[in-house]
């Protein structure tokens, strides 16, 4: 269990929480939100032990096993599957002491090993990395991959990867799906559904909470605010706590005004002073009740469009791709204001390369396409981020596109956007992902687009962004191209869904749930040609299959060849041990041993027939223990071939 007991966190002096206290319990599963800088990441580096609380207490068992995302993943010459599977760290701690053991010839040691690796589920690691590699969107060529060959949105999912593979106990997530597209995040739902430690997840995609979580920890005013059921149920559960906060605050208002107008009239009267005293120390004793915070601080409008050409744009029996890597073909589709379309498709189908083809950024290689006179494209994607220059202050951005408008116009304008006061005069170097998100859309929406094409716009927005971005795009007049992994952005803002699937752009007939079926169907037909497809690549690899089995046959007899040995060193002791006995007993089978001249040579044969007898036993006992060890080393070998 893991408590938090009236914990006080300080960053630059700042108190992020305090007197906070909350408990999560073994085996739940817990959605972390709050408003960006409220302290997530903090409470996330206190539980992985990168820091300390300034006050109070922060416990949870010493025992467990924690697992989160590295964010940093090293350039090295390794393969995908192998650096997951260094997520399980047991695992390649048996498997060095295994190595260790095989060259000093320690049969006894190499088979404790191969048990202990048994329990764990050693020898189902390669395939439960591969399993999760495939749900992360990862091809069977690209697990064998050097690290160096990802760019590092796939480093990224390598990193979630290798923490989801590791058996923990705790497991901390901090949005796990920025770097994922939809099938991935669809996938990674499941998986953690079925997720069997303590999950803390800090996510700011609700339908991505909502089927995972059974609880909600809010981080608001400094402290920890607990609520039970999933997102939904929290925004339920947190609107009625508002809707009393606030008829609290009006009523003690309303009880302060009348105290204090009584302290003013009589606080000099000597016959009221001691009424007026007494007023005025239960108004500082009286526990404040803060206003409540009903307004989103971002609130923005897509302005009207100078133009609204129709159609926008016409494309058909359009080509796209890079070089000579043909990606989508055979494109008809027409671009009209009002269009809502959201892309659907698995990754590397060509949902990116669509949103590109439409900005320009990447030509047509046959078709046509055409834009009408007057369109101008409002085009987001996350490599846009890296196009700010660091140097520069939101205000400088803006004032490059709108040289006519003052500076107060336009510190008033990136307000809605969240960069209010002297944020507006900050330089972008240090600003966050979600911070420079939000600047480049507001440079967007600044310049009136009447077609916008949007792909992936919520990674790094928090929440309440997300609910402003949605809240515009529904009243946006022009046409609207949208790639998300965000299900409830895509069902509150499009109207028409297309799938992006084997090279085509056609309509969807349906909704995400039913994409969602059609991808699991996609997924169950590919097994089964794998399936169908095995007798035959058992036959054509026969040959290499038997090697294959005789290398690991050899391999096996090398590891258990000390305990062979042992026992045919006991094997030889026993075949002694049983004729001395024997002999003993012969001697002793002679009648005239018994006689009273022969009392010395009796007392040596029943000696020698006891001892004998005794080391026998002791060498029968650890020949039967040898045995069953190498028996059941056996049947483990025949199983795993």
């Amino acid at each position: 269990m893991i408590t938090f007991s009236d914990i006080q966190l300080l960053r630059g002096g700042k108190a992020l929480l305090e007197n906070a206290t909350a408990t999560i319990h073994p085996g739940d599963k817990v959605g972390l939100v709050g408003k960006n800088g409220c302290g997530k990441s903090t409470l996330f580096a206190l539980l992985k032990g990168e820091l300390s609380v300034d006050a109070g207490n922060c416990q949870f068992p010493a025992n467990w096993e924690l697992a989160w995302v590295a964010q940093e993943t090293p350039a090295l010459e390794r393969s995908a599957i192998e650096y997951v599977i260094d997520g399980d760290r047991e695992y390649r701690q048996l498997e060095h002491e295994l190595t260790a053991a095989e060259e000093a010839n320690n049969g006894t040691k190499v088979a404790e090993l191969h048990g202990k690796l048994d329990t764990i589920g050693g020898y189902s690691i390669n395939a439960r990395a591969a399993e999760l590699l495939d749900g992360l969107g990862f091809s069977q060529e690209q697990m064998q991959w050097n690290l160096t060959q990802f760019s590092g949105g796939w480093r990224m999912r390598l990193n979630l990867a290798q923490a989801l593979l590791c058996r923990s106990d705790l497991l901390l997530l901090d949005e796990p799906t920025n770097h994922l597209d939809l099938d991935a995040v669809m996938w990674l739902e499941k998986w953690l559904q079925s997720y069997r430690g303590t999950l803390v997840l800090i996510s700011h995609d609700r339908d991505f909470l909502d089927p995972v979580v059974g609880r909600i920890i809010h981080i608001e005013n400094q402290t920890l605010n607990s609520y039970t059921g999933n997102y939904s149920s929290f925004e339920n559960q947190r609107a009625e706590k508002l809707v009393l906060q606030q008829a609290m605050y009006q009523k003690q208002q309303k009880q302060m005004s009348h105290m204090q107008s009584y302290i003013d009239r009589f606080r000099y009267k000597a016959s009221k002073a001691r009424q007026a005293q007494s007023r005025i120390k239960a108004l500082e004793r009286m526990e404040k009740v803060l206003p409540a915070q009903f307004d989103n601080p971002f609130s923005f409008e897509f302005r009207e469009p100078s133009a609204l050409p129709n159609p926008i744009m016409m494309m058909d029996e359009v080509a796209a791709g890079y070089g000579d890597n043909l990606i989508l073909e055979k494109i008809r589709l027409n671009l009209v204001p009002g269009s809502r379309i959201g892309l659907l498709g698995r990754n590397g189908a060509g949902k990116s390369t669509l949103i590109k083809l439409l900005s320009g950024e990447l030509p047509a290689q046959a078709g046509d396409l055409t834009y009408s006179q007057g369109v101008k494209i409002g085009y987001f994607a996350q490599h846009q981020l890296e196009t700010l220059r660091l140097d520069d202050t939101p205000v400088q951005h803006l004032a490059r596109i709108a040289p006519q408008a003052t500076e107060q116009q336009l510190r008033d304008y990136l307000g809605s956007f969240g960069f209010v006061g002297d944020k507006a005069l900050d330089k972008v170097g240090p600003f966050s992902g979600g911070e420079k998100a939000r600047l480049v859309l507001a440079l967007i929406v600044w310049q009136r687009p009447n077609l916008l094409l949007l792909d992936e716009p919520t990674n790094h927005l928090d929440l309440d962004m997300r609910q402003a971005l949605t809240l515009a795009l529904q009243s946006y007049e022009g046409a609207m191209v949208i790639v998300s992994h965000d299900r409830y952005l895509l069902r509150a803002t499009t109207d028409d869904l297309y799938l992006v699937h084997n090279r085509q752009v056609m309509p969807f007939d349906g909704d995400l749930n039913d994409y969602h079926k059609w991808l699991t169907e996609q997924q169950r037909n590919e097994r089964r040609e794998q399936q169908a497809a095995k007798p035959e690549t058992t036959k054509d690899n026969s040959a290499a299959s038997r090697k294959e089995q005789k290398r690991l046959e050899a391999e096996f007899r090398k590891q258990t060849a000390p305990l062979r040995k042992k026992i045919t060193q006991l094997d030889k002791q026993m075949e002694k041990l049983s004729a001395e006995v024997a002999d003993a007993e012969q001697q002793l089978s002679d009648p005239t041993i018994y006689d009273a001249d022969n009392k010395v040579r009796l007392n040596e044969q029943l000696k020698r027939q006891g001892d004998a007898k005794s080391s026998l036993e002791e060498v029968e006992m650890e020949w039967m223990e040898l045995q069953e060890e190498l028996e059941a080393m056996e049947a483990q070998f025949s199983a795993n071939i």
